[in-house]
């Protein structure tokens, strides 16, 4: 298994007890990332966990879950926090690319069954807007938002995700990518 990536029955084990622990203290979250595609027919995920909370919501989480003995960070980047259980990384994110998790994020979420336990998660267009905004210079992982997108393309509504990511070039090569590659 390649460095920094994680077993997918340890990321989903970490996901259901962190997700009990969020539940119980009654702060909301919604699934994102890899796992909201996953949870939706996507390929898995070897990375961590993403869950997207209102800013006051995820420092509350950020307590809950030190005080549940997982380690925890606050870092310099200013638009997460991070826990860890044991191996496994749990990102808590309030403001993905400078767009802070709202309450239409979550009026936009779907409840589904992750692995036998219901959650809200994000919707495809938000994931994919996230994934598509913070791609910058030095970190342009295409690889991973193509093989995201090629098993729930057709669950997405593109037109919507080319609208809101309108102002990145980076975006529009991602556009210019999945239609050549006859993806959307």
């Amino acid at each position: 298994m390649p460095e920094g990536e994680t077993p997918f029955d340890e990321l989903l084990e970490t996901l259901k007890k962190v997700a009990g622990l969020l539940r119980e203290a009654e702060i909301p979250f919604l699934l994102g990332g890899g796992l909201a595609v996953w949870a939706r027919g996507g390929p898995e995920t070897a990375h961590d966990i993403d869950l997207m909370l209102r800013q006051p919501d995820a420092e509350r989480g950020l307590k809950v879950l030190a005080n549940a003995a997982l380690r925890t960070e606050e870092p310099p980047e200013g638009w997460l926090y991070k826990a860890f259980d044991g191996d496994v990384m749990v990102d808590l994110i309030f403001e993905p690319s400078g767009q802070p998790i709202e309450d239409a994020v979550f009026e936009r979420a779907e409840e589904l069954n992750v692995n036998a336990v219901p959650m809200s998660v994000m919707s495809l267009e938000d994931v994919f807007v996230t994934k598509l905004t913070a791609m910058r210079e030095h970190e342009l992982d295409y690889e991973s938002v193509v093989q995201m997108a090629r098993p729930v393309r057709e669950q997405v509504d593109w037109g919507e995700v080319r609208e809101r990511t309108d102002g990145s070039p980076y975006a529009q090569a991602f556009f210019t990518l999945v239609e050549e590659l006859g993806i959307v």
